[in-house]
């Protein structure tokens, strides 16, 4: 898997992960789904991917959600996500400990660290990278964090594609006796983010001390959890980290912290119809996707600058865009 002296990390764009399983603790009244996403090691970083799963494909806009580690980088280490197209989707990037340098066909060149967000949408079509920079991997480091993907409205798939970064800085966070919530996208806990969606979307990175307790109110339709690290308790039943739950639409739930916790909330509006997804291509027509594939293969996407001499292949035997009631099937 890794040829080089460099630690290839392709998977931010695509790995083989096998679809989750559904997790054997009994599902609560307020959770329609609980997802216990698999993971694979691969090598120096190790990746869970939850969505898109046989249980579910989407929450809201998101269609694709995967966690990144923690890992530990010694020096002369670090991720080579090569160059590799998407369209129609848009890509969000958030860290709880590291640096990744991003490089995109718009010329580019962005750093993210922890609390900040980078918000590439794809439109009719955009190619990036994702690496460590030299400085760290002199330096050696730890990376933690997630990559989101989000489907885009019919309507703004063939956009022109854009690059958005806000600084942990910029984005709001309510901090107030033992509960921490910065908000990454949408509107919570009397905070507005900043970030400029496609569509209704709700993204908020949520730290409560031991004890402490926080409401999740109904205001989105579609709603889910990640638990990151300590443990969560709902209607008298724990999560440890590393699972999604899918909360029942239109019910409002509170959430305990058992010992010092953090998760993710997000979800918002449903698309207005099913999605199909190959490799980095998310679609509402499956003949788009064909027609990304080709243009890939003959080399008519743009070149990164900076970045332009590797890329990823197209890959061969993944199977053809598919999709499930109401959403994806990530083959």
């Amino acid at each position: 898997m890794f040829p080089e002296s460099e630690t290839r990390t392709d998977t931010m764009s695509y790995s083989p992960i096998p679809d989750p399983k559904l997790g054997d603790r009994d599902t609560v009244n307020a959770i329609e789904t609980l997802i216990v996403p698999r993971a694979v090691d691969l090598g120096d970083m190790e990746v869970r991917r939850a969505l898109p799963s046989t249980q579910r494909q989407m929450v809201g806009p998101f269609i694709f959600f995967d966690q990144m580690g923690p890992a530990e980088f010694l020096t002369d280490r670090g991720i080579d996500v090569r160059p590799h197209p998407h369209i129609n989707l848009a890509t969000l990037t958030y860290l709880f400990e590291g640096e990744i340098l991003h490089r995109d066909s718009l010329g580019t060149e962005q750093a993210i660290r922890p609390g900040a967000v980078n918000w590439m949408k794809a439109g009719q079509g955009i190619v990036h990278s994702e690496r460590t920079s030299d400085e760290k991997r002199k330096q050696g480091q730890r990376l933690f964090g997630l990559q989101t993907w989000m489907a885009l409205p019919e309507a703004d798939e063939e956009s022109d594609p854009e690059f958005i970064h806000h600084g942990a800085e910029d984005l709001p966070v309510f901090d107030s006796d033992g509960i921490k919530a910065r908000l990454i996208a949408g509107e919570a806990f009397g905070e507005r983010s900043s970030l400029r969606t496609a569509s209704e979307t709700l993204y908020g990175d949520i730290e409560l001390q031991a004890g402490r307790q926080v409401p999740i109110d109904a205001t989105y339709e579609e709603r889910a959890l990640y638990t990151i690290s300590g443990e969560i308790e709902i209607a008298g039943d724990s999560f440890p980290p590393g699972q999604l739950l899918v909360l029942r639409p239109g019910d409002a739930i509170t959430v305990r912290a058992t010992s010092t916790a953090r998760f993710m909330l997000f979800g918002g509006a449903p698309m207005g119809g099913p999605r199909y997804i190959w490799w980095n291509f998310v679609s509402s027509r499956p003949e788009r996707i064909e027609a990304a594939k080709e243009e890939w293969a003959r080399g008519r996407f743009e070149t990164v600058p900076g970045d332009e001499a590797e890329f990823i292949p197209l890959p061969e035997n993944i199977g053809k865009p598919r999709r499930a009631t109401g959403g994806v099937y990530y083959p």
